[in-house]
């Protein structure tokens, strides 16, 4: 996986490659009165980033510049931000119209525009209540005050989640260094209950990949991660930023103290879903079986999760395909934005290898710069895949 000077990020598990991650910086206007801006891309930002300092959509960007995937840009290119004037920007009214401020926990999925429009504000005002930077990066767990918000429903909801943590029974999948001891410890409950709710000896013994259902458990955010577990900060000689690698092992703790399906249902989530969204059986399966070997507890350094790798980014673009939001953390919602990813890029590639070049390099940069040597391996696998599961 060797950095390019376009500036893509690739990340990789053990098991496979993973989507690439683009980035973009925003250039200063030449004219406030301008309609539109002409922006250069460069290393370290996102189209989202770019949303945040404009106050314009990911979508209106992406229309602007008929970006098929807006995570994936490339430095040097130049974006046309449309309707960025200062004047389009309502947040500062919004904001002394709707007073009330409401507390939002951070889940896996949200972003700062999608929480934006839910809570009927904007994305400045969020960024501003919390002292975000211009990436305006949140994580998993990370409380934000959100102003002008309109309605209390997800609060609501959020009171109801919390309620249900402490009556509802926890499944847990058992990993190398656990004992029921510890594993009581990390969800605040008793060795007892837990021994009782699995009908365990009395020396409580547990392996390996066992599945363990933890009654009245508090909730996975305290979860303890295994260092055998720990998502790393490097891989083939690249060091990733220590925030993106923070999330990514948030999300390796979650993935495991919920549990997940074994390889052999992942496979067949990605069958369903490939049949449901009119994808190729075959290349659904290679592609997930490159990307993870259909292990859903898998999470890369840059933070691809799941089944699929998909990067929360990604995870927008994909939530925007099927129309309703998508948790990468769910594995139906993982395999359902990869699987759409899929999709789009079929539909919009001039052949197959170049769609399967997209899932990877980014179809942006193929598109310019044509595959790397790497992605020509990419896709070499998965055609070899193909015909393993054809």
């Amino acid at each position: 996986m060797a950095q390019h000077d376009t500036g893509r990020i690739k990340v990789a598990t053990g098991t496979g490659v993973t989507l690439a991650l683009a980035a973009a910086s925003v250039a200063t206007a030449s004219s406030a009165q301008a309609a539109e801006q002409q922006h250069t891309v460069r290393k370290g930002e996102t189209v989202s980033h770019i949303a945040v300092r404009t106050g314009v959509s990911v979508s209106a960007i992406a229309r602007a510049n008929d970006l098929a995937d807006p995570s994936r840009i490339y430095a040097g290119q130049r974006l046309v931000i449309p309707n960025s004037s200062p004047s389009a920007k309502p947040a500062p009214a919004k904001k002394a119209s709707k007073p009330k401020a409401v507390t939002h926990t951070v889940a896996s999925g949200d972003t700062v525009s999608h929480l934006a429009t839910r809570y009927g504000t904007s994305v400045e005002a969020i960024v501003k209540a919390n002292k975000l930077d211009s990436r305006a990066f949140i994580v998993v767990g990370q409380k934000l005050r959100i102003p002008g918000a309109q309605g209390v429903e997800a609060p609501a909801k959020k009171k109801a989640s919390k309620e249900k943590k402490t009556t509802t029974t926890t499944s847990y999948r058992v990993v190398a260094g656990d004992t029921v001891s510890k594993i009581a410890s990390r969800f605040g409950v008793s060795v007892a209950d837990i021994v009782k709710a699995n009908g365990l000896d009395s020396r409580a013994f547990i392996v390996v990949g066992q599945s363990l259902k933890v009654p009245g458990a508090s909730g996975g955010s305290d979860f303890e991660l295994p260092e055998s577990e720990r998502v790393p900060d490097t891989f083939a000689g690249r060091k990733y930023p220590q925030h993106v690698v923070d999330s990514a092992n948030k999300n390796k703790a979650a993935l495991l103290a919920a549990g997940v399906p074994s390889k052999a249902q992942m496979q067949k989530k990605v069958v369903a879903t490939a049949k449901r969204l009119g994808v190729s059986t075959a290349l659904a399966q290679a592609v997930a079986f490159q990307e993870s070997g259909f292990n859903h507890a898998s999470v890369s350094p840059a933070n691809a999760i799941g089944t699929m790798q998909v990067i929360p980014t990604s995870g927008d673009w994909a939530a925007e395909l099927v129309g309703h939001s998508i948790n990468l953390l769910d594995p139906d919602d993982n395999v359902t934005a990869g699987v759409a990813i899929l999709r789009q890029l079929v539909k919009s590639a001039p052949d197959l290898d170049t769609a399967i070049a997209g899932y990877y390099q980014g179809a942006t940069s193929v598109k310019k710069y044509g595959m790397f040597s790497d992605t020509r391996r990419y896709v070499a696998n998965v055609r070899t895949l193909m015909e393993r599961f054809a």
